[in-house]
């Protein structure tokens, strides 16, 4: 598998150095791909506990964990408020019967 490799390798390599090279504008210019992080547009985020008041200045990723365990809490009491509470019921002791 290592010798066919290093075949394909060869090979691509003569016909990358054999083609003719035409310089273009389209292959001097440089392509920055998915790296986004110098554009800035709107107004910084910040961390939701530095403004708890306003969840439109929170960094995305805070908004959707402040977010989850909001509605997280809301099932669970609303779990816990309709389930009734156990603790009312009469327990049942075993071998307590009276024949």
């Amino acid at each position: 598998m290592a010798a066919w490799t290093a075949v394909a390798r060869q090979a691509s390599n003569i016909t990358r150095l054999s083609a003719p090279k035409s310089v273009s504008a389209s292959n001097l210019m440089h392509r920055r791909g998915l790296a986004g992080a110098g554009d800035h547009h709107g107004p910084p985020k910040v961390n939701f506990w530095q403004d708890p008041m306003s969840p439109s200045k929170w960094k995305e990723e805070h908004f959707v964990i402040v977010s989850l365990a909001g509605w997280g809490l809301l099932i669970y009491g609303g779990y816990k408020m309709f389930s009734g509470d156990k603790k009312d019921m009469k327990k049942e002791k075993v071998g307590d019967g009276s024949h």
